[in-house]
């Protein structure tokens, strides 16, 4: 069976989820389409279809119903190598990818090529639905709205002039706002959403001019475009907020060909090639140093301000700031391939993703619409006919009712918060991956953390240098002689605490390994061995003294190497892989906040409970893959919600097989893809960090979602009662979406 193929674009001014509804419905109809997938918070269209898709009846509708339209590339996945040419930017525009359809990253989709260059901002009469760029008042929806505030004004001064033609000049007012919302409702009705915001007023505003409340008809529709215009600046600030990381990366780079550098466009670099960073400069791509060293600034990209001091060989990341020295980099990944790239991508994958009361809301609403225009129109019916009212009055009452049913509000009470939490979290390098996880985050009842690489920093460092009568410093030096050339974790531990040190091995002759136990050596003339205390103790018997030391050590969860020369017992050395700096207060935090910890390792009993001791965590060690799978699966059965920590590869099955699984780890390529969330920074910190911030979005969701309701259930009743009418019925509507907005907007602050 031959897959779908999809479609991804650009939407200018969706500004609610009711406008992507409208979108989503109407792009549905088309012969072809199979699945839609529309997020107004991300500003993107993805449409998965056959081949005989019509790609212009795609722009036809969307533009049709007042949306501009540009094609998009189409999201990578992280794993794909890049290709060997220049790379479009992440936004997409211009990008020779842009609205194709991809199957084995060729062009598939028909009249695909017709459109590549539309201009974004069309739509229906030139009408604008958003803000795309540029002040607001220069915006279509912005002079649309000036234009109806002017006409407004005009007409209550030529009103007073000429008192007798002052219903004239407010329908001319009227006819300013209303005419582009009314040909926008008749779009949407015929795209298959007769129910939308633009139709409710539409009615509203004939029905006011029909009692000779022409005036008030006006003022609402002006009211109206005001509130419009206020949805759409909240919602190009949510939405930009993960857009700014791109702008990190700067537009040039310094290419170094042949010992020469020229600058060049930063999306022009190619995998392999070479730039210079000078101090101070932002880098322009991701890559690996291949000489210099200098302290990196990656507060961009993890959130942490400290400068982290790299290296020849290590990895860096486009976006970062250099420090004090001159780097040389090695390109490793395109301009739409770069780190921020991938970060963007994946923030509006997760933004497209609805979260379960996200689609209850959905739901609810195409039964809550309806329902309000029937009570609306009972409202403006019934007291007439049943109780003798004036309809007059009970027509007024029902067209204000038409306005507070509005569900703008509450249908957007839910993607704002998520994806302010989403924008937020990726710009401290919280990476979540949808609503969904965010919401079952916060339920989370139990923690299970692997241990190496993740409680720990996965890199053994040398703790206790003991003496047996010889100086630290020459342990130390002779050691490090006998590990030099070495790849063993434990070699490089003692290697790097020499170099720390300051201490410069010697050379060593004869270097042997001892099959697991240690390694010997001739070092100025001096036989040296460098094992554990179980082999030199076959060699040169060890006091009670020493094993004493020795066992204290291995019940903390040290290892210990003893040295040897010429067969006098000369010092020890102990190591571990430490708990990093953060893991205690993180597992402290948690069970403050309610949550159980659990530490799944398979390392030995005697290192994971010394290391469980340490940061006060429940210990089950000496696990296999398969064993801390079906060690979740148990919790779960129990009832409880839970989320799985590890570093995405040998922990790969329980952090499937958790209700969550978040991936450690710098921002590696599998952490990104297979798990539910990522911590980019690895810190354990950001674990508790992560749980902060999935409860305050439901919080927050859970406020929008009264501010919604609430304010609507007091305009209903007050507008029953008579206490109010059309003006603060749109202002109900209005007010509350731009409400739950800015509500949303403060987890951005986060």
């Amino acid at each position: 069976m031959i897959p779908p193929l999809e479609s991804r674009y650009r939407v200018s001014g969706m500004d609610c989820a009711g406008c992507a509804a409208k979108i989503d419905r109407a792009v549905r109809r088309i012969e072809g389409v199979t699945d839609v997938s529309v997020s107004p918070t991300a500003g993107t269209l993805v449409i998965r279809h056959d081949d005989v898709m019509d790609s212009a009846g795609v722009e036809r509708t969307v533009k049709g119903l007042g949306y501009g339209l540009t094609p998009a590339p189409r999201l990578r996945t992280i794993s794909e190598a890049p290709v060997d040419a220049p790379a479009a930017c992440c936004a997409g525009h211009g990008s020779s990818e842009g609205g194709l359809s991809v199957q084995d990253g060729e062009s598939e989709a028909k009249g695909t090529h017709d459109h590549h260059h539309g201009t974004p901002g069309g739509g229906l009469h030139g009408h604008d639905h958003g803000l795309e760029a540029g002040p607001w008042w220069r915006s279509r929806k912005g002079r649309l709205t000036i234009g109806a505030g002017a006409a407004l004004l005009l007409a209550y001064g030529l009103g007073h002039v000429f008192p007798g033609a002052g219903s004239l000049f407010f329908l001319a007012a009227l006819m300013v706002g209303l005419v582009p919302i009314a040909l926008r409702a008749l779009a949407a009705a015929r795209a298959g959403t007769p129910f939308s915001i633009e139709m409710l007023m539409t009615i509203a505003a004939i029905g006011a001019v029909v009692i000779d409340a022409g005036e008030e008809a006006a003022a609402v529709v002006f009211l109206f475009l005001v509130g419009e215009l206020l949805e759409g600046v909240a919602a190009l600030r949510a939405r930009r907020g993960i857009e700014a990381l791109s702008a990190l990366v700067p537009k040039t780079a310094l290419l170094e060909v042949d010992g020469q550098t020229r600058s060049v466009p930063a999306e022009t670099l190619l995998a392999g090639q070479t730039i210079l960073v000078r101090p101070g400069d932002s880098l322009a791509a991701d890559g690996e140093i291949v000489s210099g060293e200098s302290q990196i600034n990656e507060a961009s990209m993890t959130g942490e301000s400290v400068p982290v001091t790299k290296g020849i060989g290590a990895a860096v990341f486009a976006g970062t700031v250099n420090g004090e020295g001159t780097l040389r980099l090695r390109v490793t990944a395109t301009a739409s391939d770069n780190m921020i790239a991938r970060i963007v991508r994946l923030v509006e994958e997760a933004q497209e993703a609805k979260a379960p009361t996200e689609r209850f809301i959905d739901r609810f609403s195409r039964i809550y619409t309806p329902g309000v225009v029937l009570v609306a129109l009972l409202t403006a019916v019934l007291p007439p006919l049943l109780m003798e009212g004036a309809w007059d009055a009970w027509i007024y009452k029902g067209l204000a009712i038409l306005l507070i049913g509005c569900p703008c509000a509450l249908v957007i009470s839910v993607p704002a918060a998520i994806a302010s939490a989403l924008s937020a979290g990726a710009r401290r390098g919280l990476l979540v991956k949808g609503g969904a996880v965010l919401e079952t985050l916060a339920k989370v009842d139990l923690i299970a953390f692997d241990k190496t690489g993740t409680l720990t920093a996965g890199r053994p460092v040398v703790t206790d240098i003991l003496s047996f009568g010889a100086p630290e410093a020459e342990i130390l030096r002779l050691s490090a002689a006998l590990e030099t050339g070495s790849s063993h974790p434990l070699a490089a531990a003692i290697l790097a605490r020499a170099k720390e040190a300051g201490v410069t091995p010697p050379p060593v002759d004869g270097g042997t390994a001892l099959g697991g136990k240690g390694v010997r050596g001739i070092v100025e003339g001096k036989a040296l061995i460098l094992a554990s205390p179980k082999a030199i103790a076959a060699e040169t018997p060890l006091s009670p003294e020493i094993e004493s030391q020795i066992a204290a050590l291995n019940e903390s969860g040290k290892t210990v190497s003893i040295l040897s020369v010429d067969g006098r017992l000369f010092g020890a050395l102990a190591m571990r892989d430490d708990p990093r700096p953060d893991a205690r207060a993180a597992v402290s935090a948690l069970k403050a906040r309610g949550i159980r910890t659990v530490m799944l390792t398979g390392d030995t009993a005697r290192v994971a409970t010394a290391v469980g001791a340490d940061l006060g965590i429940e210990v089950k060690a000496e696990l296999l893959p398969a064993d801390k799978q079906r060690i979740v699966s148990a919790l779960k059965a129990e009832g409880l919600t839970v989320a799985k920590v590890g570093d995405g590869i040998n922990d790969a099955p329980a952090l499937a097989a958790a209700d969550i699984g978040i991936a450690m780890g710098g921002g590696a390529d599998v952490a990104l893809e297979t798990a539910d969330a990522a911590l980019l920074q690895a810190r354990i910190a950001d674990v508790p960090a992560l749980v902060d911030l999935s409860r305050r979005t439901m919080v927050n969701i859970r406020q929008n979602i009264a501010v919604a309701l609430g304010l609507k259930a007091v305009f209903l009743v007050t507008t029953l009662i008579g206490v109010t009418g059309l003006w603060p019925a749109i202002l109900a509507d209005t007010g509350a979406t731009v409400l739950v907005t800015m509500n949303a907007l403060r987890l951005l602050r986060t």
